[in-house]
């Protein structure tokens, strides 16, 4: 094949990788349009629309991660647009797994379609979408094995913290004796928030496996199991704050709000981890061994 057939094969599934993937961020983002149209009229047919328009964003970004596997022979997760992208699909396809229990419950989902929403779009609009093969510090045993357990603590992580937010907003009116709210009672919140703590107790070893594993894979790309790079401190702070809420779970004192507050800090911290040091890397000119994935 000529070098000029190559770039226009090349050329044509990139443009066709790009229009898929937008129509794919657009289904989330007009999903949590219609998401928003339910907090307003409660109406569960609006309900049950976003979150059809949401199953069908998730099963085209599912054929989009796919089809850039096989054109790179790769997995798709090692520029920052493609981990975007990842992420965007594990937290949407985790959140509608997790919601088959709380059927007619859908503003946890109005935070999870933003958040991919906004994932997609920034890839889209702000990063570069060439598949390019693997930089020397990913070709390693551990990449595949390290990306997909840290994405999937991610994607359980951001669930739970938006069912921890929907708590904290819908508790305090059931309290005060409103009988039903966004299909949540007063005998059933206790239920759905018991979900975002077995959410973390699923992503923690997940965590912490992505944690103990990254160590390995540091140690073999440089020499050194820990190097205090910006994102290894801020990964060890996520985990040291969602050990903080595992454990104030346990304490009666600290099992209302206190710990609904830790998990949401837990997933700052983790949005930290994986977006936040790398745009403060680059404002204030800080070094770190992580910057290949911007």
């Amino acid at each position: 094949m000529s070098q000029e057939l190559i770039l226009s094969r090349d050329a044509y599934l990139l443009t066709m990788d790009l229009r898929l993937f937008f129509l794919v961020a657009s289904a989330y983002g007009f999903s949590s349009i219609v998401f928003i149209l339910y907090i307003i009229t409660r109406t569960p047919g609006v309900g049950r629309a976003g979150k059809a328009l949401m199953s069908g964003g998730v099963v085209l970004h599912v054929g989009l991660l796919a089809f850039r596997t096989f054109e790179g022979g790769r997995a798709p997760f090692q520029s920052l647009y493609e981990s975007l992208s990842w992420f965007a699909c594990s937290t949407s396809l985790t959140y509608l797994v997790v919601s088959r229990r709380f059927r007619e419950t859908y503003p946890p989902a109005l935070f999870v379609t933003l958040l991919a929403a906004g994932a997609s779009f920034y890839a889209l609009l702000a990063r570069s979408p060439a598949i390019s093969p693997l930089s020397p510090p990913l070709q390693s045993r551990w990449f595949e094995w390290h990306v997909i357990l840290a994405f999937l603590s991610y994607a359980v992580i951001a669930v739970s913290c938006a069912i921890e937010g929907t708590y904290l907003i819908v508790n305090p009116f059931l309290k005060r004796g409103r009988a039903e709210l966004f299909g949540l009672t007063a005998s059933n919140t206790d239920d759905f928030r018991k979900t975002a703590y077995n959410l973390v107790l699923f992503g923690f070893p997940l965590l912490t496996f992505a944690l103990f594993s990254g160590a390995a894979w540091a140690n073999e790309a440089w020499g050194r199991y820990w190097s205090w790079d910006p994102k290894e401190t801020w990964s060890l702070i996520t985990w040291s704050v969602f050990t903080m809420y595992l454990h104030s779970m346990s304490i009666k004192s600290w099992r209302g709000n206190t710990s609904s507050w830790l998990n949401i800090a837990g997933f700052v911290c983790m949005m930290m981890t994986f977006l936040g040091v790398n745009w403060l890397a680059k404002l204030l000119g800080i070094p770190g061994l992580h910057l290949y994935a911007v």
